[in-house]
C-alpha cells in the first residue's frame, strides 16, 4: 500500500479498529485487536501499521491539538468570533481550563488509542509469518517510532503517565516513560531505512533520520545535553537532509516531504480533498470572502517578537494579514473578522475544504540545528552553538549572533526557537521545559499558576479509574 493511502487505512480496517465505549481510556478492547482470521479479507501487517499513521488524520489534530499546543501559549489567541468559544478554546486561551476541559480528554484518549494500535501492530507483525526479515523489522520499527511519538506527546503534557503495556492505572515517573520512549526509538533507529532508502511510493514513512531527530528532541527535554547534541549531529551529518533555501516555501505543497522534512503527518489522500480532517479549515480566514473558522490566530505578542527582531521573512511566512495578497494570488478581504491568521496551516488548493490536503510538518532540519545549538551551548561549546544557530538565521537574512556568553546565548537560542518554529505546535512545551512560562504568560496577560506546568488528568479518566492520581492543583 502506498503511503499516500495511509490516511484512509483506518477506513479500510474500520470494522476492526472501531471506537468503543471502554471502561478505561487506556485499555484497548480485544475486538480492536486484528486477527488474520477475523475477516475474509486478510489484513496485512503493512495495512495494520498504516492504520496507526492514519490516526494523524483525525479531527483531534484540527482542533484540540491547536488548543493545547498553541492557543495556550503567547504565540496565539483563540481567534474566531468573540461569541464562538470553540468548545473550550476560550478557557484554554485564558488559562482558566479545568480537569473537565474537553480538549485534554480528547487527546489523552486519542494518544493512548494510537499507542494501543501501535503495540498491537507490533505483535501482529511479529506473529504474522513474514519471511522477509528486513521488511518485517522495518514495519515493527515504524510502529515503535509512532508509539514513541505518542508517548512523547503524553509525557510532555502530563509528566508521570501510565505505560499502557505495563499497567492501566499506575502512573509511572516521567523518567521511566522517557526510558521507554528512548528504547523504542533506539530499536527503530537500528532497523529503519534512511529517507533515501524508501521507494517514492513510501515517501513519508518513519525513517532512521526521523527516529534520530525525535530522539535528539527527547534528550533535549531531559537536559541530556551530550546525547541530544550527538544525535542531532547524526542527522545533520547524514547527508539525507538540507535546509530549504526559501523559508516561505516550507509550508507549501511543493515542499511536502522535501529536503528539510524528517517527519510529517500525511494529509494527501487518493483524492485531493481527502486528508487531515479540517486542519486548514479551522484556521482559515473567517468572515467576508474568508475560507475558514478563524481559530488559532497569531497574537500581537508574536507579531511584536518578529518585528523586534527585524524578522520579516519568517513573520510573513507565518502570518496571514488582513488585506494582503497571498503568494498564490488569493486576496484576503479587508472585511475578514480577525487581523491575522496562521499561514502555516494554509492550503492553496484546498483552503476551506472539510478534509484538507495539507501535511502537518512535525519535525524538520531547522529544528534539529536549534536542538544542536542549544545542547552545544549547555555543554560549553559556544563555537558549535553559534555555527548551528547562525545557519538558521542566515537563511532568513538575519545578522549572525556573535556572543559566546552562555547565558546570553541561551536566551537568544530560546528566542530563535520561537521565531523559527512559530505555529509548529511546540511553543507551550518549550515555555514549560525552559522555565519561561510564568514570565511569558504574565507578559501576555494570562494568569499562569504553578499547576499549569502539567495538564490535568481528565476527570472522565479519574472517574473510570479512581485509583489513578491527579496532577497537583487539579
Amino acid at each position: 500500500m502506498k503511503l499516500n493511502k495511509l490516511n484512509i487505512a483506518v477506513v479500510l480496517i474500520a470494522g476492526f479498529l472501531t471506537t468503543t465505549s471502554c471502561s478505561n481510556f487506556l485499555d484497548v478492547e480485544s475486538r480492536e485487536i486484528i486477527e488474520a482470521g477475523d475477516s475474509e479479507d486478510v489484513i496485512t501487517p503493512e495495512e495494520y501499521v498504516n492504520g496507526v499513521y492514519g490516526m494523524f488524520t483525525d479531527w483531534n489534530y484540527a482542533f484540540a491539538y491547536l488548543g493545547i499546543t498553541e492557543i495556550l501559549s503567547d504565540n496565539a489567541d483563540k481567534g474566531s468570533s468573540p461569541t464562538d468559544s470553540g468548545t473550550d478554546k476560550d478557557v484554554l486561551d485564558n488559562l482558566t481550563y479545568t480537569n473537565t476541559t474537553p480538549s485534554f480528554e480528547s487527546l489523552w484518549s486519542h494518544w493512548y488509542k494510537s499507542i494501543g494500535r501501535a503495540t498491537e501492530a507490533i505483535t501482529y507483525t511479529e506473529n504474522y509469518g513474514l519471511t522477509d526479515e528486513g521488511y518485517k523489522n522495518r514495519l515493527i520499527g515504524e510502529a515503535k517510532f509512532l508509539r514513541a511519538l505518542n508517548y512523547f506527546f503524553l509525557v510532555r503534557g502530563w509528566g508521570d503517565v501510565t505505560i499502557q503495556e505495563l499497567d492501566l492505572i499506575e502512573r509511572k515517573p516521567a523518567a521511566e516513560v522517557y526510558d521507554y520512549i528512548e528504547k523504542d526509538l533506539t530499536d527503530a533507529i537500528a532497523v529503519l531505512p534512511l529517507k533515501s532508502g524508501y521507494a517514492s511510493a513510501d515517501l513519508g514513512r518513519a525513517t532512521k533520520g526521523a527516529a534520530q531527530g525525535l530522539l535528539a528532541k527527547v534528550y533535549l527535554y531531559q537536559k541530556k545535553w551530550q546525547q541530544a547534541y550527538d544525535m542531532a549531529q547524526e542527522v545533520i551529518n547524514s547527508g539525507q537532509y538540507g535546509l530549504e533555501s526559501d523559508y516561505a516555501v516550507l509550508w507549501r505543497v511543493t515542499s511536502e516531504n522535501g529536503t528539510e522534512s524528517l517527519f510529517e503527518f500525511q494529509g494527501r489522500g487518493v483524492a485531493i480533498a481527502h486528508g487531515i480532517q479540517q486542519y486548514s479549515e479551522t484556521q482559515g480566514a473567517r468572515g467576508t470572502s474568508g475560507w475558514g473558522w478563524g481559530f488559532n490566530t497569531p497574537s500581537q505578542n508574536l507579531l511584536d517578537a518578529y518585528n523586534a527582531e527585524g524578522d520579516a521573512i519568517r513573520r510573513d511566512a507565518t502570518i496571514i494579514f488582513r488585506g494582503e495578497v497571498m503568494y498564490d494570488g488569493r486576496v484576503v478581504d479587508v472585511g475578514v473578522e480577525n487581523p491575522m491568521y496562521n499561514e502555516k496551516a494554509y492550503s492553496s488548493a484546498n483552503a476551506g475544504a472539510a478534509d484538507g490536503d495539507k501535511n502537518i510538518r512535525y519535525l524538520r532540519l531547522g529544528e534539529i540545528y536549534l536542538i544542536s545549538a542549544e545542547a552545544a551551548n549547555e555543554l560549553g561549546n559556544s563555537s558549535g552553538a553559534l555555527a548551528d544557530l547562525n545557519r538558521v538565521r542566515n537563511r532568513v537574512s538575519l545578522a549572525a549572533v556573535t556572543t559566546t556568553d552562555q547565558t546570553q546565548l541561551r536566551t537568544l537560542i530560546y528566542k530563535e526557537r520561537r521565531l523559527e518554529l512559530g505555529f509548529e505546535h511546540d511553543r507551550w512545551f518549550d515555555l514549560i521545559r525552559t522555565g519561561q512560562a510564568e514570565a511569558a504568560m504574565t507578559a501576555a496577560g494570562k494568569p499562569f499558576q504553578s499547576k499549569h506546568n502539567l495538564f490535568p488528568v481528565p476527570n472522565a479518566q479519574i472517574n473510570q479509574t479512581p485509583e489513578m492520581t491527579q496532577n497537583p492543583g487539579w
